[in-house]
């Protein structure tokens, strides 16, 4: 598989569209990701941050019921929970990129990404980074340096 193609985020939805679709591909095939992704923008309207993060129970019955998505209810909770995330650390340190760039080296914004999102392990995080167009180590290089542990 060729690299992503990066984007510039411009807004708080931007990170959360890129995050979202690297919890998608974990463990689903990207080619039916990406089938499924402008249905999937739209259920998640246009994934505006705010709107995603205020999505309720009776929300979440929704989607899993919705054809234009991949309906799998944790990963679509993880989306919502994310959302949330996201929005907080916005506020927290007036922008996703400055938190982004809060952390000294990249193991640790990893090691932080992992445990504050959820359905995001080492790829989805280097996937995401990189998209973002945040610096990132050569991803065979990281990845065979995580088999290690």
């Amino acid at each position: 598989m060729q690299a992503p193609e990066r984007v510039q985020p411009q807004l708080l939805g931007d990170y959360l569209e890129v995050m979202s679709k690297a919890v998608f591909q974990s463990g689903i095939s990207w080619k039916v990701v990406e089938s499924k992704w402008p249905g999937t923008r739209e259920a998640f309207k246009n994934f505006d941050a705010e709107a995603v993060a205020a999505f309720t129970e009776a929300d979440l019955d929704a989607l899993t019921n919705d054809t234009r998505v991949i309906r799998n209810r944790r990963k679509l909770e993880g989306i919502v929970h994310n959302a949330g995330r996201m929005v907080e650390l916005e506020r927290e340190h007036g922008s996703f990129q400055a938190y982004l760039r809060s952390k000294t080296n990249f193991p640790s914004l990893v090691r932080d990404m992992r445990e504050r999102f959820k359905f995001l392990g080492d790829s989805g995080v280097h996937y995401f980074l990189y998209v973002v167009g945040e610096e990132v180590p050569d991803r065979d290089k990281w990845m065979k340096s995580r088999a290690r542990r």
